[in-house]
């Protein structure tokens, strides 16, 4: 048996039952239980999810029976996923198996980094320039920052404006290789160490390849670093 069904909220006040009624009513699956079952499941399922989980499960139609399910089975539907607005099935494998899915609305809060006011392209961040805001990861876009330390230093690729959340593709590690600038190539292996002169081609941050034209014309590709260095290996 499967059911899918759109959760509805009936009206009207409670209607005590009767003794047969009653007998009547354990032969069926409470509601509440399948309802906790899929809150538990989704909370055991988001534990590597980064900020508060929050989740608020749409009631089961009162009017829908189910056989009572000694061991009932939630899982996720082909497609989808334990984010925002979806659906949860909960499938019971006994002599009389039916599913039944449950419309859930999970929220995602986490304290998102946030331009404090206006930066301007190409200045290093600093801590005065974002503020942290607690928001819904939900409905916010994909590459969003919530560490500090992901921005601090860090240069915006383009002017950012005051309220704008902070997102991975806008920054950039700040350059320790300009192109054209003079630069000291390191060679080093087993045994021995070079020393050699060239000029950058492009610009490079911290440890990115960047590629060099020595003394003699030839085209090298190294590591940037620090102190205007290149790295090269062998």
């Amino acid at each position: 048996m499967i059911i899918s069904f759109s959760l509805l909220q009936l009206a009207g006040s409670a209607i005590p039952l009767s003794a047969a009624e009653h007998k009547r009513s354990l032969q069926f699956q409470e509601t509440p239980l399948i309802l906790k079952a899929v809150e538990n499941f989704i909370y055991n399922k988001a534990t590597d999810l980064s900020g508060q989980i929050i989740v608020h499960l749409s009631k089961i139609d009162s009017r829908i029976t189910l056989p009572q399910c000694p061991e009932m089975e939630p899982f996720i539907p082909t497609g989808g996923r334990l984010w925002g607005k979806t659906s949860i099935g909960v499938r019971c494998n006994s002599q009389t198996p039916w599913t039944i899915y449950v419309q859930a609305d999970i929220k995602i809060m986490a304290d998102v980094l946030h331009a404090a006011q206006p930066i301007t392209q190409g200045r290093p961040i600093s801590l005065h320039d974002i503020v942290l805001q607690k928001v819904n990861l939900v409905q916010m876009p994909e590459g969003v920052l919530t560490d500090v330390m992901q921005a601090i230093g860090q240069i915006p690729r383009t002017n950012l404006t005051s309220g704008q959340p902070l997102r991975q593709h806008m920054l950039r590690a700040p350059y320790v290789i300009l192109r054209g600038q003079k630069v000291k190539l390191h060679i080093q292996g087993h045994g021995f160490n070079i020393s050699s002169e060239g000029q950058a081609l492009a610009d490079a941050a911290e440890g990115k390849i960047v590629q060099v034209r020595n003394e003699s014309g030839r085209v090298i590709s190294g590591i940037a670093r620090d102190n205007s260095i290149v790295q090269v290996q062998p």
